[in-house]
């Protein structure tokens, strides 16, 4: 019996395990992606770490008949599997590298079970998308509610618009068309449930209270997560590192994976006891 739930807790999030390393680094991706996105990352650091790669509940090969609109209705949900992953897989002293509203997912994973971690690394994390008062968080909340609309009446045209706008960097249109595919290819229905956990959340009592060591990686500009927000993210989380990014766009990942990885190497490597 045991063996039967280890098994539908790997395959619910497609699960992959590499690497010849002992310290596992796990790597969650971002809004409308799936663990692809970090094929240009994840192999430099295989020789060195347990590398586990997954993907959320209805995003990429994960198990969609396990999405249940309760319980991911709040990003608890997708720390809670985070933290069932690491229960089957035994991991601990785990590096959890979190892109966009993972950082948050990581975050809240992190206040559950922080003994489990050894290091955070948020690429362009946000507390909150939406302005509040002396808060920047780089949308009115019309803004917001333009974008659940045009979510709700027309998801494949919202995706074709907004993808390659999050990805930025223009000069490399092929990385734009692969985030419209990536969002195209979700479930509409999820994908728009997740877009209103996301960019209705809140995130900001939560990173207050994150004890484990964290890297903020923001890049130099940013639509979805502006300097301002990584910015805050430093300033509101007690032991943290914020380093700004020549790279553009929200997917550094993908758009510039040589100094996403440099950076995330620097900091493991200088904060190694």
């Amino acid at each position: 019996m045991p063996s039967k739930q280890i098994n539908s807790v790997l395959e619910r999030n497609n699960v992959k395990v590499l690497g010849t390393g002992t310290q596992p680094i796990l790597f969650a991706h971002g809004y409308g992606c799936d663990q692809n996105m970090w094929r240009f990352v994840y192999p430099e650091f295989t020789k060195d770490y347990k590398v586990i790669l997954f993907d959320h509940v209805g995003a990429g090969h994960s198990d969609h008949n396990s999405y249940s609109r309760e319980k991911y209705d709040d990003l608890l949900g997708y720390a809670a599997d985070i933290l069932e992953i690491c229960e089957e897989l035994d991991l601990k002293d785990v590096i959890l590298v979190a892109h966009s509203v993972s950082s948050m997912i990581a975050a809240l994973a992190a206040n559950l079970e922080p003994s489990r971690f050894a290091k955070l690394v948020m690429i362009g994390p946000s507390a909150r998308y939406i302005n509040d008062k002396d808060y920047v968080g780089g949308f009115n909340k019309e803004d917001i509610d333009d974008l659940m609309e045009a979510l709700d009446s027309n998801y494949l045209g919202w995706s074709t618009n907004m993808a390659p706008a999050i990805m930025g960097n223009p000069e490399k249109p092929e990385l734009g068309e692969e985030l419209t595919n990536s969002f195209c290819q979700t479930n509409p229905e999820i994908a728009k449930h997740f877009a209103r956990v996301t960019f209705l959340s809140d995130n900001r009592k939560d990173i207050k209270k994150v004890v484990v060591p964290t890297l903020v990686l923001q890049c130099s500009q940013d639509i979805i997560a502006p300097v301002a927000v990584g910015q805050y993210i430093h300033d509101n989380l007690q032991n943290s590192e914020l380093q700004i990014l020549n790279a553009t766009g929200h997917c550094p990942n993908l758009s510039a994976p040589e100094e996403t990885t440099l950076a995330i190497k620097k900091y493991l490597a200088s904060t190694t006891s």
